[in-house]
């Protein structure tokens, strides 16, 4: 009789097979659909509230003057001047990164974790996995914050004049810098796996840049330094062009690696469970 040879699936069987499920349970539970609401809901929100009378009856002046002002600063934002300038799509990331934690989060509390590395499986693929399928969940929120400032725009006749190369260089940018977002807010949410209020707030405190804008505020402004830390939130903006989006690619891609290496490690050195 001749000897059974069992061959190990390749590394592209092992990460199909894992992205399988991940997006299967993507696109089977309410959290998804829920965080896409809600980036519809922020820039409706936002355009909707701006201008309206004050507590004395004067009506402030509104942030935004153009529709488009609410996807991307005017200019690359290197230091927050103004609220207005951050509150735009960036936004997306930070709601984004609340998605992950949980996302990450249910996988130790289900139990899904321990029973996934019981079985061999590689933690390279589950951080590769876990990154590929947040990023995609963080793109389809860049197109629902997208279809939210439009409809919001038409709403309160706000102006939708821009140029328009721009303009797409601009949402693309931040839509490929999901996948950098997503491989941080992955690599975070390892670091804290067993805390779940912590890697909330971790996820949450990153999103917004505070960091970013305090370290300016203290040694200057970096321009170099800044698109590197902060990728599509500095540098994606309503003068873009395709070097823009070029920049985001390396960026974001650079990212996935430095922050699935990092988390790759922490999971082969330390108890997962």
């Amino acid at each position: 009789m001749k000897e059974l040879k069992f061959e190990s699936p390749s590394f592209f069987q092992r990460l199909k097979g894992m992205l399988g499920v991940d997006f299967y349970r993507l696109f089977h539970t309410p959290m998804f659909y829920i965080f896409l609401a809600i980036a519809a809901i922020i820039p409706a929100m936002i355009l909707g509230t701006t201008g309206m009378p004050g507590p004395d009856g004067t009506a402030t002046a509104p942030m935004y003057t153009n529709t488009w002002q609410i996807i991307a600063a005017d200019t690359p934002l290197y230091v927050v001047n103004s609220i207005a300038e951050y509150a735009n799509m960036n936004m997306v990331f930070i709601f984004g990164g609340i998605m992950v934690s949980i996302f990450i989060g249910h996988d130790y509390k289900s139990g899904y974790v321990k029973q996934l590395f019981t079985t061999h499986a590689k933690k390279q693929d589950y951080m590769m996995s876990k990154t590929i399928t947040c990023a995609f969940a963080m793109a389809c929120m860049c197109i629902t914050y997208l279809l939210g400032a439009m409809a919001a725009g038409l709403l309160v006749g706000a102006s939708f004049e821009v140029n328009m190369g721009s303009l797409i260089c601009a949402i693309l940018g931040k839509m490929i810098m999901s996948l950098g977002w997503a491989s941080l807010y992955t690599f975070l949410n390892i670091i804290f796996r067993r805390f779940f209020g912590i890697s909330i707030a971790s996820s949450f405190f990153f999103g917004t840049g505070i960091l970013i804008i305090g370290a300016a505020a203290v040694i200057g402004n970096n321009t170099a330094l800044n698109i590197f830390l902060y990728g599509s939130s500095v540098y994606a903006c309503l003068s873009s062009n395709i070097v823009t989006v070029l920049v985001c690619l390396v960026i974001s891609v650079v990212w996935a690696i430095i922050y699935n290496v990092l988390g790759t490690r922490i999971l082969s050195k330390c108890d997962v469970y």
